[in-house]
């Protein structure tokens, strides 16, 4: 890329000269550049460059995006490579996104999830579905991986899954004599299906990123979030085979209630849960509600769950709010330093130059594909996932399109890689998750370890994504 691309079509920076004395506003740190000739190929990649710098640095990534973008923007028009006019559209684009209907469905999913945990109906789900699996060498493993699956479905929210199935599952599991790597292993895996099982938040804020319908991610996303779940399960079966030390069945002193009790407890407890997926999914899938009117279906389902099993307390109620209002606005924040940061790169040629980087890859869509997972997984060991979301797909998502890749499959794809920052040691909020719950005897060395084998599953799940799309592509 040459100093001559412009804003326009083929020339995309007008003719101008930037106000004198505009250095004056310049952050002191960036003063001795104002006089220096700096190349204009080399802002967008510095810009980048030093966004990550503040990131890894543990400045909070909202405002590390939003400040990269106004140094950025001082110097480039300091330089007289940046149209001091495009800063007028981030007023719009910031309207843009606080009106988006789409995104009103993140809240109401994330209020339905934690709802739920909250009023102690994911308890009741694990403590019955365990007695059901426990007569089963590994049963308890199963049970977890069976509910996570089920949470995932019904909530769409990893730290309400995680939490729950750690509170609750993790200290059974120990006193029954289960292995504490493959406890922690199979806790922070299932509780990870949130991210890739409809309905998903993860998945609501990557269709909103690539510009497709979020209803179709969704479908496309169902069969191998089911998959993962089913290869989770045949893990913890063949550990239970190749080691039955470490995955027992329960004591049959622990499992005396007649089956047809347990029967009845099992309806009872999976019949609620199940109805709220039909509601929310099935008005999805079916056409009948949009996803946010499907999520605010799914928010109100909740709490009358939670009042039917006289489980909706004030206290309980409260938390939920707070939860959902902390984690909201973590997300609106972040879409607004990241549509900040995206304006600037845009207007310092930066996409350009990233479409021009990728597209031009050794192997066309092989490499585009290779390096777009190899990039998010490797920043999954630092980031979280909503900031690779924000910053990595906007890059990525024109180059994919321009080689004609399906951009739900590449969504989908994107989610599954997505999934694993979840549990790749130190950053993995999941590992965090259960380290906050688990008993002291249960070391952090431990919980990551325990997350290894799942790691390469998921890596498993992303290969056969890649080699069979139609896992993705049936119902589109």
């Amino acid at each position: 890329m040459g100093g001559g691309m412009g804003i326009g079509a083929g020339d995309r920076r007008r003719p101008w000269r930037p106000v004198t004395g505009l250095a004056l506003f310049l952050p002191t740190v960036l003063w001795p550049l104002a006089p220096l000739p700096i190349p204009e190929d080399w802002l967008a990649p510095s810009m980048f460059i030093g966004a990550l710098v503040l990131i890894f640095s543990g400045y909070p990534v909202a405002f590390a995006l939003g400040g990269t973008s106004i140094i950025f923007a001082l110097l480039g028009i300091e330089l007289g490579y940046f149209n001091v006019q495009l800063m007028l559209a981030l007023p719009d684009r910031t309207f843009g996104v606080m009106s988006n209907f789409v995104l009103l469905a993140v809240p109401f999913f994330i209020f339905m999830g934690t709802m739920l945990e909250k009023s102690r109906l994911a308890e009741d789900l694990l403590k019955t579905i365990g007695m059901l699996f426990g007569p089963m060498r590994g049963g308890l493993a199963l049970a977890v991986v069976f509910v996570g699956a089920l949470l995932a479905a019904a909530t769409g929210v990893v730290g309400a899954s995680v939490v729950a199935m750690g509170m609750i599952s993790l200290p059974v599991m120990l006193r029954y004599g289960y292995g504490k790597e493959l406890s922690a292993g199979v806790i922070t895996a299932a509780g990870t299906l949130g991210q890739i099982i409809p309905p998903s938040v993860v998945l609501i804020v990557l269709a909103d990123q690539l510009g497709i319908s979020v209803g179709d991610l969704f479908i496309g996303a169902l069969v191998p979030g089911l998959i993962l779940a089913g290869l989770y399960g045949l893990y913890a079966a063949g550990v239970a085979v190749m080691k039955p030390e470490v995955a027992p069945a329960l004591p049959k002193a622990v499992r005396d209630v007649t089956t047809g009790e347990l029967m009845k407890r099992v309806l009872l407890v999976m019949l609620p849960p199940l109805l709220l997926i039909l509601v929310v999914l099935g008005s999805i899938f079916a056409g009948v509600a949009t996803p946010t009117e499907a999520g605010a279906l799914g928010a109100l389902g909740a709490l009358l769950l939670a009042l039917v099993n006289r489980r909706l307390s004030l206290d309980a109620l409260k938390e939920t709010m707070d939860d959902t209002t902390k984690l909201t606005s973590m997300v609106m924040l972040l879409l607004i330093g990241s549509t900040a940061f995206a304006l600037v790169f845009r207007g310092l040629n930066g996409d350009l130059w990233i479409e021009e980087l990728l597209t031009n890859l050794p192997g066309g869509v092989i490499g585009l594909l290779i390096v777009a997972n190899l990039t998010i997984f490797i920043l999954g060991f630092f980031i979280d996932f909503f900031e690779i979301a924000f910053i990595i797909i906007p890059l990525i998502a024109p180059a994919a399109a321009a080689l004609g890749v399906d951009l739900v499959w590449f969504g989908v794809m994107v989610g599954m890689n997505l999934q694993t920052s979840f549990l790749t040691p130190p950053f993995g909020f999941a590992l965090f998750y259960l380290r906050g719950v688990a008993p002291p005897e249960v070391a952090t060395t431990q919980i990551y370890r325990g997350a290894i084998p799942f790691i390469g599953i998921q890596a498993f799940g992303l290969l056969l994504i890649i080699l069979f799309p139609e896992l993705v592509t049936w119902g589109l």
